[in-house]
C-alpha cells in the first residue's frame, strides 16, 4: 500500500514480495498449496483527526538496547547476489520488516481451491479460511437458515478500507445445509458475492500490530540463525575434509611398513622422545612437509576464526534480540484483557521465551567448545612444525611454542573425533553432561532457572530446532483464533452460469472498490465500520444462462444492506446494468477515483485478435440510474434478473472515449494512485495508458 513493495501470486501457491525500485526478492511466503488467483493488499484507511479518539500507539523498544539486527551471513566463496539474499548495501528488506512506523495493513490472497490467507504487513500470517467451509446465512429468509458453497472458485477478493469487511467474488453452487445429498445436486451454478466479517482486524489492530511487529522480526532473525548454522556447517565440514585428506595417508603408510599401531600411537611415541618410526618420518618429511602443515593449519584455524566471526556478528546478536523480543511478547501475553482475545497464549509464550534463553546458553557453550578445539588444533600444528624442522635438521627457534599436554589431549580426543560438527547438525546422539553440572542446573530451577534441564544433552542445532518449533506453536494460536472469528455475514447471488462452467474456472472482468461515504462522520468504531461504500463491477459472460449477457453489472451498498432489520428496510442495495456498445466486448473494467468507471473494450471481429481496434471508456457512476433491489431469502434468486427491463445502453458518442488502434488483452496491473495506469500487452508490446488527473485526457507511453 505504500508503494515500496509489490506482491506477486504464483501458480505453485507462493507469494513473492519484490522491491518495486529494483525488482529484488524481499520475501517469499508459501501460503498456499495451489495457484494464487487473487491478491488484495489494503492498509488501514482511518485518518485520526480527533485527539480524543483512543488510538494507543506502540513503540518498538528494541533499538534502544540493541544495534541494528544482523543480516544473513554470506556463504564463503560466493559473489554478492549469488546467495539469493539481499546485499549488505540494500535496506529494502529492513524497510519491509520495520513495521514500527507503517500503517497497519493486511495482505489477502485467494487460491483456486477456495482458500483465503491473511498476512499482516504481507509477511506475518494471521488467518486462513476456505469458502467451501463457510456457513453462509440467508438473513432474509422467513426462518433462520444457512447454506454452503460447492464446486466454488474465487474470482476476486477485496478488503474494505476500514478492514471490517471482505468481499469475495466467486462462482459455484449454493445449497441449503438442510438439503439432502440427493437434492444437493439441484443447486444452480452461478456467480455469487460473499460478505465476510473481518472486523477483528479493526477492533484489535493495535494488538495485532504489536504481535506482528515482534513476531515478524523474530522470524527474520530465525532465518539469520538458520543461515548462520548452514554457513558454519559448510565451513567446518570443508576444513575437516582438508585435514582428513592430508592425515589419512599416514594410516596407509603405517600398514605398508607392516606395523599394527595407530597414527595417534605413532605421534605419542614421537612426542615421548622415542625413535621416529619410518612411516611417521616419511609422512612428515615427504608427504606432509612444512608447507603442507602450514596450509592445513591455515584452513582449519581460519575456519575456526570464521565460525567465531559468524557467531559474534550474526548468530549471537540474532539470538539476543530474539530473547528480548520474546520477553516483550511475554509481557503482552500477561495483559489478558487485550491480548487473550487474539490468541496470545501466556503458557506458550513462556515456553518459547525459555527456549530462546536456552539457545543463548547453547551459543555460549558452543563458543567454548569451538575456542578449545581451535586452540588445540593450533597447538598440534605448532608441534608438527617443530618436529619437521628437527627431522630436517633445520633451526626451529623462530617457531611458536607448543604445550605437550595439549598435544596429548588432542591425540586422545580430537585427532579422529570432531566435537564441533555435532553442534551444527541434527543428531540422534545425545551429549552426556557431567553430573555436577546437571545437578546445579536442576537446583537453579527453584530460583527461576530453566525448567527444561535436558538441554544439556542437546546440541546447538537441536536447540534451534526446538526453539523454532516452540515459536511456531505460540504463533499458531493467534492464527487459529483470528481464523475462527472471520465469519460470513451475507451472500448475494448475482447471475447464473451455464452448467458447463461448473468444471472450469470462470474468468470475467471484476472490480471491487470502496469509496468513502461523505455523509458519514467517523468518531467511533460503530460509525467508522460503515464509513465506506462498496462498488462491485463485473461483466456478465456472453454465455450466461440469463438474458442479460454482454452487460456490465454495478452494485453498491452490498455490505450495508445487511444492517437493516427487516425486509421492508433492506432496499439499500442498489445496482445498474450497462449494455456494452454494439460491436464491442469488455476486456477489463476498473473503478477509478470517486465515481468513475473505466472500461477497456475490444472491437468484435471474426479475424485474428490483433487486427481489431479497441477503446477506453470513462463512465460517471453518479450519472448512472441505480435501482434499489429488494433482497430475497431464496438462494437461487438471481438479483440482477430484476434489472433486465431497465438496462442502460452505453454509446460511444455519449461517453468520454479514447480510441486505441489495436486490440488489447486484460491489464497485468491497474493502479489509481496517480491517475490510472493500465499495463497490458498487444502486438508483442507492453504499453502503459495513463489518464491525466488534471485534463481528464488519456495518454499512452510504450
Amino acid at each position: 500500500p505504500d508503494g515500496k513493495a509489490i506482491a506477486v501470486g504464483l501458480e505453485d501457491g507462493t507469494i513473492s514480495l519484490h522491491d518495486v525500485e529494483n525488482g529484488k526478492l524481499l520475501r517469499s511466503l508459501k501460503s498456499h498449496t495451489v495457484a494464487v488467483v487473487s491478491l488484495n493488499w489494503e492498509e488501514d484507511g482511518q485518518v485520526i483527526k480527533d485527539d480524543s479518539v483512543n488510538n494507543s500507539t506502540y513503540e518498538d523498544r528494541t533499538s534502544r538496547f540493541f544495534p541494528p539486527a544482523p543480516r544473513v551471513p554470506r556463504m564463503p566463496g560466493l559473489a554478492p547476489g549469488d546467495t539469493g539474499f539481499m546485499d549488505d548495501s540494500d535496506d529494502s528488506f529492513r524497510e519491509l520488516s520495520n513495521s514500527s512506523y507503517q500503517r497497519f495493513n493486511i495482505l489477502c490472497s485467494g487460491d483456486k481451491d477456495g482458500s483465503i490467507c491473511f498476512s499482516i504487513f504481507g509477511i506475518f500470517p494471521i488467518g486462513k479460511i476456505n469458502i467451501h467451509n463457510l456457513s453462509i446465512p440467508t438473513p432474509y429468509a422467513t426462518e433462520p437458515a444457512t447454506c454452503r458453497l460447492s464446486h466454488a472458485s474465487i474470482s476476486k477478493i477485496a478488503l474494505s478500507k476500514d478492514l471490517c469487511h471482505l468481499i469475495v467474488m466467486c462462482s459455484g453452487e449454493l445449497n441449503h445445509d438442510e438439503v439432502e445429498s440427493a437434492e444437493r445436486q439441484l443447486g444452480v451454478h452461478g456467480c455469487h458475492c460473499l460478505l465476510l466479517d473481518t472486523s477483528i482486524f479493526w477492533k484489535r489492530k493495535n494488538e495485532l500490530h504489536q504481535v506482528a511487529q515482534q513476531a515478524s522480526n523474530i522470524e527474520d532473525l530465525i532465518e539469520v540463525i538458520r543461515s548462520s548454522l548452514s554457513v558454519m556447517s559448510k565451513q567446518w565440514s570443508d576444513a575437516m575434509h582438508t585435514f582428513r585428506e592430508k592425515f589419512d595417508s599416514l594410516s596407509s603408510l603405517i600398514i605398508d611398513h607392516g606395523l599394527d599401531s595407530s597414527p595417534q600411537e605413532e605421534f605419542l611415541s614421537l612426542l615421548g622422545g622415542a625413535r621416529t618410526s619410518p612411516p611417521v618420518h616419511q609422512f612428515l618429511v615427504n608427504s606432509l612437509g612444512e608447507s603442507g602443515v602450514k596450509r592445513v593449519s591455515k584452513v582449519v584455524c581460519g575456519a575456526g576464526k570464521e565460525l567465531q566471526h559468524v557467531v559474534l556478528d550474526h548468530l549471537q546478536p540474532a539470538a539476543e534480540i530474539i530473547g528480548f523480543r520474546m520477553g516483550e511478547l511475554r509481557g503482552l501475553s500477561r495483559w489478558r484483557t487485550r491480548f487473550q482475545g487474539i490468541g496470545l497464549d501466556e503458557t506458550l509464550i513462556n515456553n518459547a521465551t525459555e527456549k530462546s534463553g536456552i539457545l543463548l546458553v547453547q551459543v555460549e557453550r558452543f563458543m567454548r567448545v569451538l575456542s578449545s578445539v581451535v586452540q588445540q588444533f593450533s597447538n598440534f600444528f605448532n608441534w608438527l612444525l617443530k618436529c619437521i624442522k628437527l627431522l630436517n635438521q633445520e633451526p626451529s627457534d623462530q617457531l611458536l611454542p607448543y604445550n605437550s599436554e595439549l598435544v596429548v589431549i588432542f591425540l586422545k580426543f580430537l585427532y579422529d573425533q570432531d566435537p564441533v560438527m555435532p553442534f551444527l547438525e541434527l543428531s540422534e546422539v545425545d551429549i552426556e553432561p557431567d553430573m555436577e553440572t546437571l545437578q546445579r542446573v536442576k537446583e537453579l530451577v527453584h530460583f527461576g532457572g530453566f525448567s527444561d534441564c535436558d538441554f544439556l544433552r542437546r546440541t546447538l542445532a537441536e536447540e534451534f530446532k526446538q526453539m523454532e518449533s516452540s515459536f511456531k506453536e505460540a504463533f499458531l494460536m493467534p492464527f487459529t483464533t483470528i481464523s475462527r472469528k472471520m465469519l460470513c455475514k451475507d451472500v448475494l447471488p448475482l447471475f447464473a452460469l451455464p452448467s458447463s462452467a461448473a468444471s472450469v474456472s470462470v474468468s470475467v472482468p471484476i472490480s471491487v472498490t470502496y469509496y468513502k461515504d461523505a455523509s458519514t462522520s467517523v468518531s467511533s468504531y460503530q460509525t467508522y465500520e460503515h464509513g465506506f461504500i462498496d462498488y462491485i463491477s463485473f461483466q456478465i459472460p456472453g454465455d450466461s444462462s440469463s438474458n442479460i449477457a454482454n452487460c456490465i453489472g454495478i452494485s453498491r451498498r452490498f455490505m450495508h444492506s445487511l444492517s437493516n432489520s427487516s425486509i421492508e428496510e433492506s432496499a439499500s442495495l442498489e445496482a445498474v446494468l450497462l449494455s456494452v456498445p454494439d460491436g464491442y466486448h469488455c476486456v477489463d473494467l476498473s473503478l477509478y477515483k470517486e465515481g468513475q468507471i473505466v472500461l477497456l473494450l475490444n472491437e468484435t471481429t471474426s479475424a485474428s485478435e490483433c487486427s481489431g481496434e479497441s477503446c477506453m471508456m470513462i463512465v460517471q457512476a453518479d450519472d448512472l440510474p441505480f435501482v434499489s433491489i429488494p433482497r430475497s431469502g431464496c438462494i437461487n434468486t438471481w438479483n440482477l434478473d430484476q434489472l433486465k427491463d431497465s438496462v442502460m445502453h452505453l454509446r460511444l458518442e455519449n461517453e468520454k472515449v479514447r480510441n486505441i488502434p489495436h486490440s488489447v488483452v486484460a491489464p497485468l496491473a491497474v493502479s489509481a494512485s496517480r491517475g490510472v495506469a493500465c499495463v497490458f500487452a498487444a502486438r508483442k508490446r507492453a504499453l502503459v495508458y495513463i489518464l491525466d488527473e488534471d485534463e481528464d485526457d488519456v495518454s499512452d507511453s510504450e
